[in-house]
């Protein structure tokens, strides 16, 4: 029997208390304690960016995190980027620039990229791909995905400003 911790997290703006074996990643603490499904499972090894969320606002693979190492912590995924029902300016570049295909990639996509206009400073098309390196699209081509955060970098609006 393994033993079981207590994780409680802020995620999307509210208290998650759940317990789970102290061997549970985030990644599997959202989903299957809170039914949190926006991260998705892929790879397993922290290289696909699926399952990518924002702890602390810092963006992470949630498939190499343990729930407990972030207990405390407040986690940020895609249905946690809206602001008061509507879609970030992110996700409406997103669904206008057809960046957003199957979307099993989106979710990752999206948080990290959020981080990265977070930051506040001019980017170039080179430093968008650079930050989304480690989220892996199969449908887009990239293209319409940096084209998507590069007009959000340009009007400079990341959260439903």
């Amino acid at each position: 029997m393994s033993e079981r911790v207590t994780v409680t997290l802020t995620v999307n703006g509210r208290p998650v208390t759940r317990t789970a074996p102290a061997h549970t990643t985030l990644l599997a603490w959202l989903r299957d304690r809170a039914s949190i499904y926006d991260p998705k499972p892929g790879c397993g090894e922290g290289v696909c960016g699926a399952c990518s969320v924002l702890v602390d606002g810092e963006p992470v693979s949630s498939c190499l995190l343990l729930a407990a190492q972030v207990d405390g912590a407040e986690i940020r995924t895609v249905s946690g980027l809206s602001f008061e029902g509507m879609p970030s300016p992110l996700q409406r570049a997103f669904l206008e620039r057809g960046a957003a295909q199957c979307g099993f990639c989106t979710p990752g996509m999206l948080t990290v990229a959020t981080a990265l206009l977070r930051e506040g400073r001019e980017l170039d098309r080179d430093e968008i791909r650079e930050a989304l390196h480690g989220n892996i699209c199969r449908c887009t081509g990239y293209e319409a995905i940096v084209s998507a955060v590069a007009d959000v970098a340009m009007e400079g609006a990341v959260d439903g400003d």
